[in-house]
């Protein structure tokens, strides 16, 4: 089967690189695929998963937006940030949900309400790469 070359970078450096089957990822305009030899494309990511498809198995990296750039022979992902399933650290992933869905519930005038909805959004991304959710 073909592959494809994938690379999450973030500006901390490299998260994830491997040549994979299929790539697919929510883009801000919606779900993308990608196959070995896609069209050529840059698109705004959301906050969401990477999923890597590779082997019969599909690995899982959480990114907190960015771009993706495609080209026939290469995928890159310039994430913000950006954490391999496995590396997620679950118990700090459920104290920020906690944290931010208190503070949304606060409604407290000095609370930046679109920030916690953000943070709320990161950690659920978090919590459902690791299967938590």
């Amino acid at each position: 089967m073909k592959t494809i070359k994938v690379s999450v970078v973030t500006p901390d450096g490299p998260v994830y690189e491997s040549d994979v089957e299929m790539v697919s990822t929510k883009a801000k305009s919606g779900e993308l695929g990608i196959l070995p030899g896609h069209i050529p494309m840059v698109a705004p990511l959301a906050i969401g998963t990477v999923r890597l498809k590779k082997e019969g198995s599909t690995e899982y990296v959480a990114v907190t937006g960015g771009f993706l750039e495609v080209r026939p022979d290469k995928v890159t992902v310039l994430a913000q940030a950006a954490e391999r399933g496995e590396d997620i650290d679950v118990t700090r992933a459920e104290a920020a949900k906690e944290r931010a869905e208190r503070r949304l519930q606060a409604k407290e005038a000095d609370i930046d309400m679109q920030r916690a909805e953000l943070a709320l959004q990161r950690a659920i991304n978090r919590l459902k790469v690791t299967g938590r959710i």
